[in-house]
């Protein structure tokens, strides 16, 4: 055999074998499920608020018949909880998007009646369908706490596009929102280091609680804050919005003493707007649940060991 027919038959070889490798990569692309950009997840979230309202869940583009869905880290069946008793929403809405995860993540008014609904959701998606569904739900009454300030209007910066050349990366990110978790542990934003912009602020549950805006009776700056400690806090990436430049974390706040009331902890989906290094706005809808209360649902972002500084 000539050299050259051996390089023939060879070449032929080859590219048999590449049409065998292409044709397996075609068939596995094909029937990988496609990614849900942007658009598709706001869409998913439009659709999931409309059908609550509306009180059909049947309205919903699943991925199966039945998928899981929690409320308050409860398993549920959907149509049940506050799909009964839901009925309308208000203005306030602000969306957090991770096409990397596939979550579609939100911090939305409802109603029932005239009680205002702090409702904080986490969809799960799989090939553009919903493939769980995750909600926390706080009621704002006559005897609560705080009183909403704020719900008329977006978190101030929360929208704000990230200015050029600010962008972290997605772990630097969670990095630098996880040091807010690391100073509730030790009872100082100064000693942990949380790197708050000069004017970042902090709302909770529609009422402004530090910085620009705070009208407490105490120091409203965020490193001058009185912080009890919360050594068992604990927290989970919920959701990252990398173009928005917002960390969704679920955190359990853990034992505080009487603090919020004997045997409960708060429980928070609390959205941090970050870029350059610092946390430039803070919003979240807490509610109190029992001390034992965990998330039960998988991240792909650890956070173990991500409380140093980014």
């Amino acid at each position: 055999m000539s050299r050259r027919t051996g390089l023939s038959k060879a070449y032929l070889l080859a590219l048999v074998l590449a049409g065998v490798v292409g044709s397996a990569a075609s068939a596995t692309a094909a029937t990988q499920a496609p990614v849900c950009d942007r658009a598709c997840l706001s869409g998913l979230l439009n659709q999931y608020i409309d059908s609550l309202v509306a009180h059909d869940a049947a309205r919903l583009p699943l991925t199966a018949a039945t998928v899981r869905y929690t409320e308050d880290s409860k398993d549920a069946k959907l149509g049940e909880g506050l799909w009964r008793s839901v009925t309308g929403k208000g203005s306030f809405r602000h969306d957090y998007l991770d096409v990397t995860s596939q979550k579609a993540a939100t911090h939305v008014q409802l109603l029932e009646g005239a009680t205002p609904v702090l409702y904080s959701v986490v969809l799960h998606v799989q090939g553009g369908r919903i493939g769980g569904i995750e909600t926390l739900v706080q009621r704002v009454t006559p005897d609560s706490r705080l009183k909403p300030t704020e719900l008329g209007q977006p978190v101030r910066g929360l929208e704000d596009p990230v200015p050029s050349g600010k962008r972290q990366s997605r772990a630097a990110m969670v990095r630098t929102a996880l040091l807010y978790t690391e100073g509730l542990r030790i009872g100082s934003f100064v000693d942990a280091g949380t790197p708050f912009a000069a004017d970042a602020y902090r709302v909770e549950n529609g009422a402004i609680l530090a910085g620009p805006g705070c009208n407490r009776p105490n120091h409203c700056g965020l490193y001058e804050q009185n912080i009890i400690l919360h050594p068992a806090v604990s927290a989970s990436v919920a959701a990252v919005d990398e173009e928005k430049g917002v960390v969704l974390l679920w955190m359990n706040f853990g034992y505080t003493g009487p603090a919020y009331g004997e045997g409960n902890a708060l429980v928070t989906f609390e959205a941090f707007k970050v870029w350059g290094g610092q946390i430039r706005a803070i919003n979240a809808f807490f509610t109190g649940l029992p001390l034992s209360t965990s998330r039960w649902w998988s991240t792909t972002d650890p956070v173990r060991g991500a409380v140093s500084k980014p």
